[in-house]
Formats: C-alpha cells, sequence, structure tokens
C-alpha cells in the first residue's frame, strides 16, 4: 500500500518537474498555450492514476445486505416508537384517573396497562388501583375510559 502510495507521488513529481521544465523552454504565444493545455490533462490523468487502474468488476456492493438492514432497523425503530407511544398514553390516562381520585378525595396509586388497537394505536386496556375502593370511580372508569369493571384491579388497604 504504501508502495504504491509512493509511487503514485513519484508519478506526479515527475510529471509536474517535466511540465515545468517544457514550459520554461516553450516560445511565447500560441505553442505555450497548447503545452500547459496538454501538460494540464497529464497531470490530471498522473493523478487520477489510482482510480482509473482500480478494477471495478472485483468490486461487489452487497446492496441486498443494506436493505436488510435498513428494514430491520425501520422495525425496530417502529417497535420503539410503539412502547414509547404506549408508555405515554398508560402515565395520561393514569394521570386522568387520579385528577378524578384526587377530586373524589382519594389517595390511589395507578398503573394502566395498554395494548394495540386495532389499528396498533396503544389504547388503556386495564388498571391496577392500590387505595379504598370506590364504586363512583370505578363507573366513572369503565364510562369514561372503557375499561370494564372487570379490568379494574382494585387493592385496598395502604398504598
Amino acid at each position: 500500500m504504501i508502495g504504491a502510495v509512493r509511487e503514485w507521488l513519484t508519478s506526479i513529481t515527475a510529471v509536474t518537474l517535466l511540465l515545468s521544465v517544457v514550459q520554461l523552454l516553450a516560445p511565447e504565444g500560441t505553442m505555450r498555450k497548447i503545452i500547459r493545455f496538454t501538460g494540464g490533462l497529464l497531470l490530471l490523468s498522473a493523478l487520477l492514476q489510482p482510480i482509473l487502474r482500480t478494477d471495478l468488476s472485483q468490486m461487489h456492493l452487497h446492496l441486498s445486505d443494506y436493505r436488510t438492514a435498513i428494514t430491520d432497523r425501520a422495525e425496530e425503530l417502529d417497535a420503539a416508537g410503539k412502547d414509547a407511544l404506549a408508555d405515554i398514553i398508560a402515565e395520561r390516562t393514569a394521570a386522568y384517573i387520579w385528577d378524578k381520585a384526587d377530586a373524589l378525595g382519594l389517595d390511589l396509586n395507578i398503573r394502566v396497562e395498554t395494548e394495540p388497537g386495532e389499528d396498533g394505536t396503544p389504547l388503556p386496556v386495564s388498571v391496577d388501583l392500590k387505595g379504598p375502593r370506590s364504586p363512583e370511580l370505578a363507573e366513572w372508569i369503565a364510562r369514561e375510559l372503557g375499561i370494564p369493571a372487570e379490568r379494574q384491579v382494585w387493592h385496598e388497604g395502604k398504598n
């Protein structure tokens, strides 16, 4: 690798020196312009030699591997987004229940469980309440949130 770089730099240096000498010796006018143009092409060729020598038939791009990786990553991000949304919905539903419980004078610890609905959006499906049971709050949860009494678990006693 270092040998190839050394060879490339040597060829660029040689072409540059040769072009400088030829341009100094060239007469003024059109001939000098032609030599400059030709010299520029030679220098460009020397600069591009590593690219021009590359055997592109040996390059294999495994695009299917990249597509698979991108698909996997997109699925991971989608799942993470759905989990985060489920957590937010559970927290906000618990806060909503807690506000109603506070208005009723109840001191409760609340945990809400969610499950994906028909369209994949997480919906609250059950609630775990620690504190004194309140029929009024249980009925409100069933009516307002659609969580039936059989999916409301009350743990009476200390919360």
